[in-house]
């Protein structure tokens, strides 16, 4: 993939998660239907605006709705701040990226709560674009920090493709 077409993924990942943030402020509704519904209205608007094709969009879209409920569903089981899930110095991360982010999986872990979802544990494959956070390769244990959203590289240890959020040290 050329550079600039990953960067035009990684800017579709952050215009939709701020898409998402904005219409969970305005809407009613639970957490969980208020995100599909947020998902949906930032997709949408991508292709609308021919930011992305439709398959980009529903590809990103895959990974900020697994990014969102993998953090909420982490917060909701460990009590954790969202520094914790993370793993990485908050002081990296763009404020504003930051702000979209925790507000987002703070009212999705709020609904996960009221709903006593468990989930399984979500994998994170090479050429994906990942949140920001660190991911552990789960072959060898290498881990990949990410303190802004971007395409995930194969492990630069032992050339694997999958990875999982690393949630201990």
């Amino acid at each position: 993939m050329n550079t600039n077409h990953e960067d035009k993924h990684v800017r579709g990942y952050n215009r939709m998660l701020e898409r998402v943030r904005g219409f969970m402020e305005q809407t009613e509704a639970g957490a969980l239907p208020k995100l599909k519904q947020a998902l949906e209205y930032a997709r949408g608007k991508a292709v609308e605006l021919g930011e992305l094709t439709r398959e980009e969009a529903d590809r990103i879209t895959g990974y900020l709705r697994r990014d969102i409920e993998e953090a909420a569903v982490y917060l909701g089981e460990n009590g954790a701040e969202l520094a914790d899930w993370l793993r990485i110095d908050l002081l990296m991360v763009e404020h504003k990226l930051l702000d979209m982010f925790s507000q987002v999986v703070d009212e999705t872990r709020l609904e996960l709560d009221k709903l006593a979802m468990q989930a399984a544990i979500s994998e994170w494959y090479t050429g994906e674009i990942a949140g920001i956070g660190v991911l552990q390769c789960s072959q060898c244990g290498e881990v990949l920090h990410f303190t802004k959203p971007g395409h995930i590289p194969p492990c630069p240890r032992c050339h694997s493709t999958i990875y999982h959020r690393k949630m201990e040290d």
